[in-house]
């Protein structure tokens, strides 16, 4: 299967999740090309950007794992290349 590039947005809103979120990423640390977090003080979240290089269908894995655990959303945004 051919590798596409995307970004997965995640939101953090339980900050115990962050443990299982960090887990999941460094699963899928081979296909990572970069990832930047950002605390939200003002509203209590955290959002974290990773850059991915990977099949569409292990990036839309590691995303839907992301986005069940508890207090989490992700999503994912494919580029056209």
């Amino acid at each position: 299967m051919e590798n596409r590039v995307a970004v997965i947005a995640i939101i953090i809103e339980d900050i115990t999740a962050s443990e299982g979120v960090n887990a999941l990423l460094h699963e899928y640390a081979s296909c990572i090309i970069g990832r930047m977090g950002v605390p939200y003080h003002a509203k209590g979240i955290n959002i974290i950007s990773v850059a991915i290089d990977a099949p569409q269908d292990k990036i839309n894995s590691l995303a839907g794992r992301i986005g069940r655990l508890e207090g989490v959303t992700a999503k994912a945004v494919y580029s056209t290349l």
